[in-house]
């Protein structure tokens, strides 16, 4: 099982064919006694339910719910609506793809820090005397033009294209922080006092391998949500928002 919660994509559709065999059963019980048309969108809603429920289950990240519950009206409609051009779909993927195209290599989707956060790191940046920040993974680089914007060398980088774009454009009209199109893998964390992510649980235990093998003694890696299996963090910072967002501070060295 725990193999199966390790590789998203293999869990995903383990819940669809779960989903499907009871989906099946309730199609024999349909049979004759629904109008084909009205039995068929029951089982579509069927099969998304219990789909999503297995991933609920298999404690996949949230995003695989939405996917679990969509994927069998996207077929549904992908099979029915036979006159609909293809380039909606195609639009659509395109933009899902430039959004959020680090998801399924690296495993980590776009989250956005709030605003608590940008507070929290700033406040931290001070206390520690630090003065070179990173965030791996930015996003829209909300948190690197709040921590430039409060007077520290701020730096982020991001892959997927769109998000990038965006977060490339609003640092060059502010002129707040540094924003590189770059695998957050092959960034030097060298002369970084403090690295920022907010990725999820699977990339968190190599990060931490690399931040310790080049980051300086007395540097922190901060990660917002999610800890490092494992490892006992040096501080945790509750933070007073409605999620209670929680960020790990592991100090190196």
């Amino acid at each position: 099982m725990n193999t199966i919660r390790q590789t998203p994509i293999l869990a995903a559709t383990l819940a669809q064919l779960m989903a499907g065999v009871v989906t099946f059963g309730v199609a024999l019980l349909l049979a004759g006694r629904v109008a084909p048309g009205t039995a068929m969108l029951m089982l579509v809603a069927v099969q998304a339910l219990l789909a999503a429920g297995v991933s609920f289950l298999l404690r996949l990240q949230v995003w695989w719910l939405w996917i679990a519950a969509l994927f069998p009206f996207a077929l549904y409609l992908g099979l029915n609506l036979g006159d609909v051009p293809a380039w909606p779909f195609a639009a659509g993927f395109a933009l899902v793809y430039l959004f959020f195209s680090n998801t399924a290599r690296e495993r980590v989707p776009l989250y956005l820090s709030n605003r608590q956060t940008k507070q929290a790191l700033c406040q931290l940046m001070r206390d520690r005397g630090a003065n070179r920040f990173i965030d791996l993974g930015c996003g829209f680089g909300g948190v690197v033009r709040a921590v430039a914007g409060d007077g520290y060398t701020a730096s982020g980088v991001e892959t997927a294209p769109m998000a990038f774009l965006i977060a490339r454009v609003l640092s060059s009209l502010e002129r707040r922080g540094t924003i590189l199109r770059r695998d957050l893998w092959t960034v030097d964390l060298s002369d970084v006092d403090v690295v920022y992510t907010f990725l999820s649980p699977e990339p968190m235990p190599a990060l931490y391998k690399k931040a310790k093998a080049e980051m300086k003694p007395g540097s922190l890696l901060v990660s917002n949500s999610f800890a490092v299996e494992g490892i006992e963090p040096h501080e945790v910072w509750e933070l007073p928002d409605r999620r209670r967002t929680q960020l790990f501070l592991y100090r190196m060295g």
